[in-house]
């Protein structure tokens, strides 16, 4: 048997992505082959999405450690790394999908990501979203003047009622303990949805606080972010348990690949929190296994996804806008260049 292959592939923004955390001008990952004599092309590829700065097993030895777990594939077993268990998610997908292509059409709706700039790239942003059909539009906040953002969100309100339009907020944890219900308490003047991640992860009994005294609902993000592969129910359970939120949000290839998410979805949904899915700035490779893995848990509010066109060197692939709909089209092919496989 031949063992897989690997080769990394950096992602290049159109522009700068801004967040609260950092500005990124291109987003390593890497890419996974993994042959197989079942399927009609003799290999498949997945995607072993690396978020330096989020990601768990982010380290000087990642890439060793990928090349150690292909040398020992199978017998390694499922990966306790959430990225690489992501990208064996998305190959073992991958090939049933090639075993059985009758796949129909998928059609998820999806919210408009409006990135941080300054108040008038915002302004822009924010136009281009809603002429394009987004009835949902999420704003990065927290990397410019709090008041520029009210101003922006009253803007918004102004023109479009919460029945026509649906906003969420993403703090990405830029506020602090102290001010963050005085925040949540005027952001909450604009019918917001929701607010992601607040403050920052690991602070429990401050985010149980807020959960419980603020008007906005809360989303929980970066704190489901880790080495969630090899834990346990109650383990997991017990993050909920304390701190008791409104929305889960996953990132599948940070928080443990789509089994560990699977498990947070029964887990959420048996304390009546809701959730949804969002994408952590994949290629159209991790964009098409996250819509997959989506579609079969039918989703019923707008997913955190999009088609890869932040960046000027992403893989053609199935993937396409229509309005505010992310569309998966079954007959259509990744085009991947030649890469330096290992």
């Amino acid at each position: 048997m031949k063992h897989p292959e690997y080769s990394r592939y950096d992602l290049a923004f159109k522009e700068p992505a801004i967040t609260s955390r950092s500005t990124m001008l291109h987003k390593e990952t890497y890419l996974i082959r993994i042959f197989d004599e079942t399927v009609p092309e003799g290999s498949v590829v997945g995607e072993v999405p690396l978020f330096r700065g989020l990601s768990a097993e982010d380290s000087p030895g990642f890439e060793q450690s990928l090349l150690e777990y292909c040398s020992g594939y199978p017998d390694n077993g499922y990966p306790s790394m959430s990225s690489l268990a992501f990208g064996i998610d998305s190959v073992n997908q991958q090939i049933m999908f090639r075993k059985n292509p009758d796949e129909d059409e998928i059609r998820i709706p999806i919210n408009g990501l409006v990135w941080m700039g300054d108040k008038r790239t915002m302004s822009g942003r924010i136009r281009q979203k809603l002429d394009a059909g987004f009835r949902c539009i999420k704003l990065k906040i927290g990397g410019i003047k709090f008041e520029d953002e009210l101003d922006l969100l009253r803007t918004i309100r102004k023109e479009f009622s919460p029945t026509d339009l649906e906003l969420r907020v993403d703090a990405n944890g830029a506020f602090t303990p102290a001010e963050a219900l005085e925040k949540l308490k005027r952001l909450s003047e604009f019918s917001l949805h929701s607010i992601e991640q607040p403050i920052r992860q690991g602070q429990w009994e401050e985010m149980r606080k807020l959960c419980e005294t603020s008007p906005i609902p809360i989303a929980l993000d970066e704190e489901l972010i880790g080495p969630w592969c090899g834990r346990s129910d109650e383990e997991m359970n017990t993050l909920l348990e304390s701190i008791r939120p409104q929305y889960i949000i996953l990132k599948p290839s940070l928080c443990g690949g789509f089994k560990a998410a699977d498990r947070w979805i029964s887990m959420a949904e048996k304390h009546g929190i809701g959730w949804w899915a969002t994408s952590a700035l994949e290629s159209n490779i991790g964009l098409t296994a996250i819509a997959r893995w989506v579609k079969k848990h039918n989703p019923v509010i707008p997913q955190g996804l999009g088609t890869g066109a932040l960046y000027t060197n992403n893989f053609p692939s199935p993937l396409r806008m229509e309005g505010d709909e992310l569309v998966v089209d079954p007959t259509a092919e990744y085009n991947i260049p030649e890469l330096d496989w290992k």
